[in-house]
């Protein structure tokens, strides 16, 4: 089975989206033989400057005031603690473009190393407010899941993969993609947003029942 995850690293439903995934796997009924997730890349704010902007315009800009982004964030942030999250949108001083951090996904991808360095991005980003879009926080986290530093830095300060992933976002968006997490199972099943374990793994039937692999109920 394979599943392709749409997301951006900013995106808190993204990151409940993710556990929520966690959790459907670990509770079906039955092992997903040759299961492979393939994190694709979605911008929320596909005209954000690269060096981002500053947070509390961002929230002005986007929710029309500090008051009603609050109460949004309020709202993520009971659903967050349902999954294990503590998110700390207070601690986050600066929202990112996500260009970067998409071409590492991409490349991290390719090392086998793309759920760990998702996780870091997400735990940067939302437990400690980093600023993602930085080279040396990109680093840093790119280091921790064991990604050569060295390269990874001359990666970063190239455009390599960059259109890649410009043109994956636009992609998504003109076959009806307006946002995310959107999970996609062999290349057949749809499920947008961040769904219930329950949910998903009906997803999983699915896909099963199609490939031959499981009887319909």
């Amino acid at each position: 089975m394979r599943i392709d995850l749409f997301s951006d690293p900013i995106c808190p439903w993204c990151y409940i989206g993710k556990r929520r995934l966690e959790q459907a796997l670990a509770t079906y009924h039955r092992p997903l033989d040759n299961l492979e997730i393939v994190w694709r890349a979605f911008q929320l704010n596909p005209d954000m400057p690269e060096a981002g902007i500053d947070r509390q315009t961002y929230l002005s800009t986007k929710f029309g005031g500090e008051d009603r982004a609050t109460q949004i964030y309020q709202n993520i942030s009971q659903v967050g603690a349902s999954v294990g999250i503590d998110f700390q949108f207070s601690a986050i001083r600066r929202t990112p473009s996500t260009i970067k951090s998409h071409r590492l996904i991409r490349l991290a991808h390719g090392l086998d190393k793309q759920n760990d360095f998702i996780e870091e991005l997400f735990d940067a980003y939302f437990l400690k407010g980093q600023d993602t879009g930085d080279n040396e926080v990109l680093l840093t986290i790119a280091s921790q899941v064991g990604m050569e530093p060295d390269s990874t830095l001359e990666f970063l300060n190239s455009d390599r993969l960059k259109q890649e992933v410009i043109d994956e976002d636009k992609q998504a968006r003109a076959v009806g993609l307006n946002g995310v997490p959107c999970f996609i199972v062999d290349n057949k099943f749809v499920l947008s947003g961040a769904q219930e374990p329950q949910s998903i793994q009906q997803v999983f039937d699915l896909a099963l029942q199609e490939a031959g692999e499981l009887e319909a109920s």
